[in-house]
C-alpha cells in the first residue's frame, strides 16, 4: 500500500510529506507556492512547513476562503494575481494543500497560468483523497453551475497523508465516505459489503480502505481518461446529486455537503436503476437502508422539482439536451447512458421524499 500509478503520475500513500519534499528537491523548480484556505492553513500547513525547513527553495503561501462559494472565476483571478505579484514563471510549482475546492480551483489556476505550470495535490479531506485525487480534472463553478468550467490536466503527483484526516469533523468524514460507498456500488460489491458492515460505528476509515477506494477510481480513470465511455460510471448519484447540491448552496443557510447531496442522488438513481436498469428490489431496499441510516434526511418538496430539473438540464454529462444518468444493474456493476425523462426524475425525487 505504497503507491498507485495513475495515467501519468504517482499517488503516494506512505511517508507522503517526505516524499513531497523529495519531489520538490528533484524538480529543479525556480520557486513554489502553497495554496491553502484558512482551515488547512491552521491545521495542515504547519506539518508541511516542518518538512520544508531544510529546503533551499523560496516559497510563498496563497490563501483563499474555505467553501464551495469560493470556487469561482473571481477567486481564481485572485490566485493568478498573486502568482504574478510573487513572480511566478513557467518553471514554478503550485502545491494545492486542501480539500476538493482547493484541488479543483488550484489545478485549474495552474493549468491555465502562462498556459500551464506544474502542480501537485495534497488532499486534506477524506472526500478529496478518495474522489479528486485521481482523474486529472480541474474546475471552477460558474453562473451557479458546478464544475462547468475546467480542464483535463493531470497533476505531477498526489500525496495522501492519512494524519490530516484526524482534524476533520464527522460530517466531513461522512461526506467523503459517500464517495467510497459509491465506488463499491459501481465496481466492487465486496468493498460495498465491507463498508456497509461498519454501520453506525464509522469513525475514521482505515488507510487501507482509502487505498482501495482510490484504486477503484484509478482503474476506471486509466480505462477511460477523458470520460468518453466507461468513466461515466463515476457519475452514479451525481446527475441528481449535483442539482440538489447547487439548490442547497443557493437556498440553505447551512447547505449540504457534496457527499450528503450525492447520497440523495444515489438513493434516487438507485430507484431509477430498479425501474430502468434491472437492479433488484432487494438491492434497492439494501442501498436505501444503508444510505438513509448513515445520512440525515433532507426535505425535498415537490415545489422545488422544477428548479432541480432545470439544474439537471445544465449538467455537463447530458447529450443532445437530454438528461443522462449512470445507473446500477446490480450492486458492483453499473450501466451508463440512460436517458431519463422529467417524469421519471421527479418520481425518483418523490421516492426519496416518501422515505
Amino acid at each position: 500500500m505504497n503507491t498507485i500509478n495513475s495515467i501519468d503520475y504517482p499517488v503516494y500513500f506512505t511517508d507522503t510529506l517526505n516524499q513531497l519534499v523529495n519531489f520538490v528537491e528533484k524538480g529543479n523548480y525556480s520557486r513554489f507556492f502553497i495554496l491553502t484556505d484558512e482551515h488547512t492553513e491552521k491545521h495542515c500547513l504547519p506539518l508541511l512547513q516542518d518538512k520544508l525547513v531544510h529546503l533551499n527553495h523560496q516559497y510563498d503561501i496563497i490563501e483563499v476562503n474555505a467553501g464551495e462559494e469560493s470556487k469561482t472565476i473571481d477567486f481564481c483571478a485572485g490566485i493568478w494575481k498573486m502568482l504574478i505579484d510573487f513572480g511566478a514563471d513557467r518553471h514554478s510549482l503550485l502545491i494545492n494543500l486542501g480539500g476538493g475546492v482547493i484541488g479543483d480551483m488550484g489545478g485549474f489556476a495552474a493549468s491555465t497560468f502562462k498556459r500551464g505550470i506544474d502542480f501537485v495535490q495534497v488532499p486534506t479531506t477524506l472526500l478529496s483523497q478518495v474522489d479528486a485525487s485521481v482523474g486529472g480534472k480541474t474546475g471552477i463553478d460558474f453562473d451557479n453551475l458546478k464544475n462547468i468550467i475546467g480542464t483535463f490536466t493531470s497533476p505531477k503527483a498526489v500525496f495522501i497523508e492519512h494524519s490530516f484526516l484526524h482534524t476533520l469533523p464527522i460530517r466531513q468524514i461522512l461526506s467523503g465516505y459517500a464517495e467510497m460507498l459509491k465506488h463499491g456500488l459501481i465496481a466492487d460489491a465486496s468493498y460495498w459489503n465491507e463498508l456497509k458492515g461498519k454501520g453506525d460505528d464509522l469513525g475514521l476509515p482505515e488507510a487501507k480502505l482509502i487505498y482501495q477506494s482510490v484504486a477503484i477510481k484509478n482503474n476506471v480513470v486509466v480505462t477511460d481518461p477523458l470520460e468518453k465511455g466507461y468513466r461515466k460510471c463515476l457519475n452514479f448519484g451525481h446527475t441528481i446529486g449535483h442539482a440538489i447540491e447547487t439548490y442547497s448552496l443557493n437556498n440553505d443557510e447551512q447547505y449540504l455537503t457534496h457527499g450528503e447531496a450525492v447520497v440523495i442522488g444515489m438513493v434516487c438513481e438507485a430507484w431509477l436503476s430498479h425501474q430502468k436498469a434491472g437492479l433488484s428490489k432487494g438491492e434497492l431496499d439494501e442501498i436505501t437502508a444503508v444510505l438513509t441510516n448513515l445520512y440525515p434526511k433532507y426535505p425535498l418538496e415537490e415545489s422545488c422539482h422544477a428548479v432541480l430539473h432545470d439544474l439537471m438540464k445544465t449538467d455537463k454529462k447530458n447529450e443532445a439536451g437530454k438528461i443522462n444518468c449512470t445507473l446500477l444493474s446490480k450492486i458492483g456493476e453499473c450501466s451508463i447512458d440512460h436517458i431519463c425523462t422529467e417524469e421519471e426524475l421527479c418520481d425518483s425525487l418523490n421516492y426519496y421524499a416518501r422515505l
